[in-house]
């Protein structure tokens, strides 16, 4: 029987092709909100409902905001949401999202940095939910060690990004281009349970790992599709319902690779709730997350 790199059997992993679908975040200004993902970060409003808004691109959401004001906000140590990381196609789209973002919300910007995989820029939304604005070098051009990816935190200016690929073009299309959600990052308690749930339970792969301070994961050698970190949440427990994070979507490509999950999960005693399309389900801090079928 193949295994990974992580010595975890091949029929044990989710399918190369998984991805990641729309994240929920409940919002106390639902306006607020929706004007800031869709007039700084340059997303459409694919639906509006009172109590809702769907924002993404061509068509596919990104971002999907419930209504949910008699909520409060988590304290600054538990664990939830660290960050939205929304994935362009190209520098020149990426810069006009932190342009777009960076001239309406300057006071919104926390950081920037040359991942060896990837560029990034770092924003907070109105109400604190961590955004990752980024775009992705070549896969070819990534380097692994003993099966860990290679990533560090470079310094990356700016102001010379935005004056080397900010073009006038892209950001008038902006709305039109491609973006996905290309990872999600939370904020956990502990490395190790975070490892045995998305590693050993859910069937991710670590591609890195920082000691007892985060985790990597991904499918497919994606550098991650979600990580965990303990830097503000170090023995965070299960979370209340508060405003923030509401739930977090996986995209498996098939029903069979539905199907295995479920059982998966089923056989380490995971509680699932599973209507046939979708499978539900909770972290160990009560992060919920929802894993469904690609959309054909």
């Amino acid at each position: 029987m193949s295994t990974s790199s992580s010595g975890t059997s091949a029929l044990d992993l989710l399918a190369a092709d998984t991805s990641m679908g729309a994240v929920t975040l409940r919002v106390a200004d639902l306006d607020a909100m929706t004007a800031y993902y869709r007039d700084a970060v340059s997303l459409a409003v694919l639906a509006q409902e009172p109590e809702r808004s769907v924002l993404g691109r061509v068509g596919v959401p990104i971002v999907i905001l419930e209504h949910a004001p008699e909520l409060r906000h988590a304290g600054p140590r538990q664990a939830g949401l660290f960050h939205t990381a929304i994935l362009f196609e190209t520098q020149a789209d990426l810069a006009s999202a932190v342009y777009s973002v960076a001239s309406r919300y300057p006071d919104s910007f926390t950081g920037s940095a040359d991942h060896l995989v990837s560029k990034a820029f770092y924003f907070d939304d109105p109400e604190g939910n961590g955004i990752e604005l980024y775009w992705d070098r070549e896969r070819t051009s990534w380097s692994w060690t003993h099966g860990q990816i290679d990533m560090a935190t470079l310094a990356l200016d700016p102001n010379a990004f935005l004056n080397e690929n900010l073009a006038e073009q892209a950001f008038a299309e902006a709305a039109r281009r491609p973006a996905t959600v290309g990872h999600v990052h939370l904020s956990v308690g502990d490395v190790p349970s975070a490892r045995r749930f998305y590693v050993e339970q859910l069937g991710f792969e670590a591609t890195t790992e920082f000691g007892p301070q985060a985790l990597f994961v991904s499918a497919g050698g994606y550098h991650h599709h979600m990580a965990m970190n303990t830097w503000q949440s170090a023995g965070a427990g299960r979370r209340q319902l508060a405003l923030g994070l509401g739930l977090v979507r996986i995209q498996v490509p098939g029903a069979d690779d539905l199907g295995a999950l479920g059982e998966r999960l089923a056989h380490y005693g995971v509680a699932t709730a599973d209507d046939g399309r979708l499978l539900g389900f909770d972290d160990p801090w009560a992060n919920r997350i929802e894993v469904s079928v690609t959309a054909q």
